[in-house]
């Protein structure tokens, strides 16, 4: 089987690093795995392995023939059986299948905001179902809405996965004391609901002054950014609350934190929360998205309701008042993620649900 993902970008968003993670962990799986950028590269350009084909498209405008036909003629060159393509990228998958009817389209929907789908509507996505072999949900929400609103007959859904990357040697060196420390890894996106975790850190510091709250994601230097700044020094959190931005160094971050947690208002099946696991991390996150079948119980994390500051505050300060509850709850986690959203549990369903739709043998 010769399968190429497809991905807007390559910046450290949940669906790009999916992308990545499919190539990958496939180049040890199948006959040939290639992963094409077609606008934008990133920081995730260094996480591709190099057993698998890469090209970036560079794509211009919404149409882009130019970048069509450079698509056109690298799944020629490389005889592709299977687009997989991710979010938004399913437009220029559905451009080139017009030039080549024999290539299929896997569509992977990451859609982040799924707690309210009926407003989700996109007639360039519904007409693009149509070439559409299967898609690919990342929580059940997303598969309910495509069923009901795409013309695809064929519908699963697919929970992330992750990839231990640990053995990089980029490494970081945080601020605050050693073993007092709480990372949050998410892109300073309003759904993401850091105002939440801004106001616990103002109610934690007065209890627990030496912990300190450790952000990693994507700074789109906006408004929702700006007022998120303005209101930590308000409340003179400069040395309470550190942002990183983007980087590869999440990986040595996780290493040196004791807490992890996720305040959002909207998930998928967050990412975070799976590299929080690999890490034998103790999380609090909201009961959002597909959270609660990561964190099944109470012996794996805590789960709180979304936007409940109360609750909130209370779990974090549980988790640091008593190290022994933190170790037990965040080994349980990695035990479920380990079994339940590995690379190899995931890639062999992936592939046996792949060849039940296909006469392409692995």
């Amino acid at each position: 089987m010769r399968i190429v993902q497809i991905i807007d970008s390559l910046e450290a968003g949940g669906a790009e690093r999916m992308a990545v993670n499919y190539a990958n962990a496939l180049s040890k799986e199948i006959q040939f795995s290639g992963l094409v950028a077609s606008r934008k590269e990133g920081l995730l350009v260094n996480q591709i392995d190099k057993k698998v084909s890469y090209l970036f498209l560079n794509k211009k405008k919404k149409i882009d023939l130019q970048a069509v036909f450079r698509l056109r003629k690298y799944l020629k060159k490389n005889r592709v059986d299977v687009i997989h393509a991710h979010s938004s990228s399913f437009f220029i998958a559905v451009l080139v299948k017009l030039t080549l009817p024999k290539v299929k389209i896997i569509w992977h929907d990451h859609y982040g905001i799924s707690q309210d789908l009926s407003s989700r509507k996109s007639l360039s996505l519904k007409l693009g179902s149509f070439f559409f072999l299967a898609i690919i949900s990342v929580n059940t929400a997303l598969r309910d809405w495509a069923n009901s609103y795409l013309w695809s007959s064929n519908v699963v859904y697919f929970p992330n996965f992750i990839i231990d990357t640990s053995v990089s040697v980029e490494k970081i060196n945080l601020k605050g004391l050693e073993g007092k420390r709480i990372i949050c890894v998410a892109n300073l996106r309003p759904q993401k609901n850091y105002e939440l975790l801004i106001n616990a850190a103002n109610l934690i510091k007065d209890k627990f002054p030496d912990w300190t709250f450790h952000l990693f994601g994507k700074d789109f230097q906006d408004s929702y950014s700006d007022r998120l700044k303005t209101k930590i020094n308000d409340l003179k959190l400069d040395e309470t609350i550190f942002f990183y931005g983007t980087t590869n160094t999440v990986n040595s971050a996780l290493e040196q934190c004791q807490i992890a947690v996720l305040p959002s208002l909207s998930e998928g099946l967050p990412l975070a929360i799976l590299e929080y696991g690999m890490y034998n991390l103790p999380v609090v996150a909201t009961n959002v998205g597909e959270i609660s079948k990561i964190i099944t119980s109470n012996e794996q994390g805590i789960v709180i309701e979304s936007n409940d500051l109360n609750s909130f505050v209370t779990a974090i300060e549980k988790l640091i008042a008593d190290e022994n509850y933190r170790n037990k709850i965040g080994l349980a986690l990695h035990h479920n993620v380990q079994l339940q959203f590995s690379e190899t549990t995931i890639i062999k369903k992936y592939l046996l649900w792949l060849k039940s739709l296909t006469t392409f043998t692995v």
